[in-house]
């Protein structure tokens, strides 16, 4: 039943059944709905999580059905560091939350992504106001020996927070 309906899905992956603005789709949209019903029915259906949260976000812009399906598919796969990094791009860039952007990029380095996720995370947090989580992260890379360049540029970022 699950791919039936994600093969339904992918039909209209950008379908906006009430625009509320230009390329802004009204909240729990029918896309939404379509995704987690196929997750509700396949909770290890990967792609639905990886791709439905993706276009809800990118393609119709339902920020808050976005927002639930990241959420989801982070609790479903909490170690797949590419899912981890779209949901720590829509809360950087659509919720404009740093803080839980900056957690998910440094979970997504812990699974895999490239290194300057870290210095990413630490720079949310340094422009967030949290310093000393940036601190804390980049003792953490110093201790685990991760490049110098990033390391510098990490340290220089929160440098220039606290000069301020």
């Amino acid at each position: 039943m699950a791919d039936t309906m994600w093969i339904r899905l992918l039909q209209d992956l950008d379908y906006c059944e009430q625009e509320i603005a230009a390329n802004t789709c009204k909240n729990d949209s029918w896309l939404y709905h379509m995704v987690d019903t196929t997750t509700n029915l396949s909770p290890k259906f990967r792609i639905a999580y990886a791709v439905g949260g993706l276009a809800l976000t990118i393609l119709i812009s339902d920020i808050d059905g976005a927002t639930k399906i990241f959420d989801k598919s982070v609790k479903a796969f909490p170690h797949d560091w590419p899912i981890l990094y779209r949901a720590a791009y829509h809360y950087l860039y659509e919720v404009k939350d740093n803080r839980r952007a900056a957690e998910l990029l440094i979970e997504a380095a812990n699974n895999g992504a490239p290194p300057w996720t870290r210095v990413l995370a630490g720079r949310l947090y340094s422009d967030s106001g949290d310093v000393e989580l940036a601190e804390k992260l980049l003792q953490e890379m110093k201790d685990s020996g991760q490049d110098q360049l990033l390391i510098e540029r990490l340290q220089k970022k929160i440098d220039s927070i606290k000069a301020n």
